[in-house]
């Protein structure tokens, strides 16, 4: 028997080391773990809440399944931290998320123990359906085993796979990961049935009672005794939407508790012959007390003080561009009740919650749902309101048929606030909003403007409301703004027009977008370096129209 006060963390290098540990050991290595993963996000900052609500299934997952033949996918990936540290990746773990180190996602080039990279929501039934089927024909052998939020649960993505899979009837665990918390908490008839699944205690006894007895039957009959207990099961729940989708459900079961999950797993790996969904109840921040108290159960975090929680941020004298556009948009709003709010999800990240305090019946989160939440949009405008579709550069890009289809096309006034746009660091090229001037600028009819600072946010705040000919759309960064004086409200610009900031003669440099801080230093380099005179002209926005060089054009 092992010392249990001897680390074991410090002798698991890779999943086949938890094979020999006793369930009494396993429960031993899910602590040191949890402590392991805060002591490295506090080093690093990153993604903490997520981690710590799986550190047990984790786990239990690599205790049981065989990684990396069988292909674990984390649906998003912000929750793998534990993972990556028992998968040969301990000695990097404090590397998370900067230059040179590991990703904050799973990512198939860092290890074969992240067969399938992610970042965006939704994707890991998919994934983990194509790799059942490819070991079907021939492909890489292995079980495949998605984990997926409650809140990803949303999308639809999600549900056009197990519709896929349940029709396919390929082995296949799914396993739900139910905390009632995504990056938000959950919105939606979705989150609202899970709940009453796990709020059903006399049919949590039923099931119990049914299962014990069945086992006491001769063989003979026990087929007889299921087929009644199922049907009497349908009539008092009516069945559950999962088993209507094709998949075996079993659950929900204490994601915290080894006792559980061990026997669980173990005995679906022996005997699942379909599709199979696991129904886990975790808690974000499970285990660290900063996290469970915070607002987002420590869903992202700088680098923080172990002992308090508290984190390390760096001071600025001048407001972020996400709380400019949220406290310029309430005030618009409060001069124009046909304003309204859309965001995905991210009611928090986008500033939107500002919105949706003081005005809730015209704020709607739709849940991680980016092409709902863009044809909503486009009906909205219709309908005869002025609608402001919030959403990341990078999750813009999931809605991009409908941004063509149902908003370009139309020539609806959908209002798109772009957030996170440009290279966003830490959370790598999966976050970075790097298409959307691109994606954007190239339909026809729509308005694509970027702020230079944030003083000129507040101006296409208002030039957006003001616009009711088609769409348009404004990009600004993550984090501060650059510190200039704020207009007291927001003026309508002239669109297609820049302006000219300096004149000269002989250079000009052009600019769009925040780049300004950059252009105004090369400006002044260009200067010393010989007195070259230069011009320097920058556009507050740019209106691409039906010629292939015009939006170039425009630009200038």
């Amino acid at each position: 028997m092992t010392d249990l006060k001897t680390p074991l963390l410090d002798r698991v290098n890779l999943p086949s080391d938890l094979k020999g540990l006793s369930d009494r050991e396993l429960r031993q290595l899910a602590d040191e773990l949890r402590a392991e993963t805060i002591s490295a996000v506090s080093v690093t900052g990153g993604h903490l809440g997520a981690g710590l609500g799986v550190v047990e299934l984790t786990v239990a997952i690599h205790a049981v399944f065989d990684t990396p033949r069988d292909k674990l996918i984390w649906d998003v990936g912000h929750q793998c931290y534990p993972h990556k540290i028992l998968t040969g990746r301990r000695d990097r773990i404090r590397t998370l998320r900067m230059e040179g180190g590991l990703s904050g996602f799973t990512k198939r080039s860092e290890s074969p123990y992240d067969p399938f990279g992610a970042a965006h929501s939704s994707t890991s039934i998919s994934a983990a359906l194509g790799f059942a089927m490819a070991a079907e024909l021939g492909g890489d052998p292995g079980d495949a085993i998605a984990v997926i939020g409650d809140g990803a649960m949303s999308a639809g993505m999600a549900f056009e796979a197990m519709n896929n899979a349940g029709h396919l009837g390929q082995r296949l665990f799914v396993i739900l990961n139910d905390n009632e918390m995504s990056i938000a908490p959950p919105v939606g008839a979705l989150s609202a049935y899970l709940s009453k699944l796990y709020a059903e205690a006399p049919m949590q006894d039923l099931k119990q009672v049914a299962k014990g007895f069945l086992g006491l039957l001769p063989p003979p009959l026990q087929e007889g005794a299921k087929r009644a207990k199922d049907m009497l099961k349908g009539m008092a729940v009516g069945g559950t939407l999962f088993e209507s989708l094709g998949f075996s459900y079993l659950g929900p079961i204490d994601g915290h508790d080894l006792d559980q999950l061990l026997p669980v797993l173990r005995t679906v790996k022996a005997r699942a012959d379909g599709p199979m969904l696991i129904h886990v109840l975790t808690k974000k921040g499970k285990g660290y007390a900063p996290a469970e108290a915070a607002r987002d159960k420590g869903h992202a975090t700088a680098k923080f003080d172990v002992l308090t929680g508290v984190q390390v941020k760096a001071a600025s004298n001048a407001p972020s561009y996400t709380k400019v556009f949220a406290q310029s948009l309430v005030a618009e709003a409060e001069r124009d009740e046909k304003i309204v709010a859309i965001t995905a999800a991210m009611p928090d990240g986008t500033g939107l919650n500002l919105f949706q305090d003081r005005f809730p019946k015209r704020c709607f989160d739709v849940g991680i749902a980016e092409q709902h939440a863009v044809t909503f949009s486009a009906a909205l405008a219709a309908g005869g309101m002025k609608p402001f579709c919030a959403l990341y550069s990078t999750f813009l890009q999931r809605g991009y048929d409908q941004v063509v289809h149902d908003v370009a096309i139309q020539r609806l006034p959908v209002r798109f606030a772009i957030d996170r746009a440009g290279l966003v660091g830490a959370d790598g090229a999966t976050h970075a909003g790097a298409f959307d001037v691109a994606f954007m600028a190239n339909l026809p009819g729509i308005v694509v403007m970027a702020a230079a600072d944030e003083a000129e946010l507040v101006h296409m705040v208002a030039t957006a409301v003001a616009h009711d000919a088609g769409p348009i759309a404004f990009r600004f960064p993550r984090g501060d703004g650059v510190g200039v004086e704020m207009p007291a409200r927001g003026v309508p610009l002239e669109i297609g027009k820049g302006r000219v900031i300096r004149e000269g003669s002989r250079v000009a440099i052009l600019s769009f977008g925040t780049r300004l801080a950059e252009v105004l230093k090369a400006a002044e380099a260009l200067e010393a370096r010989g007195g070259v005179g230069h011009r320097r002209r920058r556009p507050l926005c740019q209106t691409p129209g039906p010629g292939p060089d015009l939006a170039a054009g425009r630009r200038a």
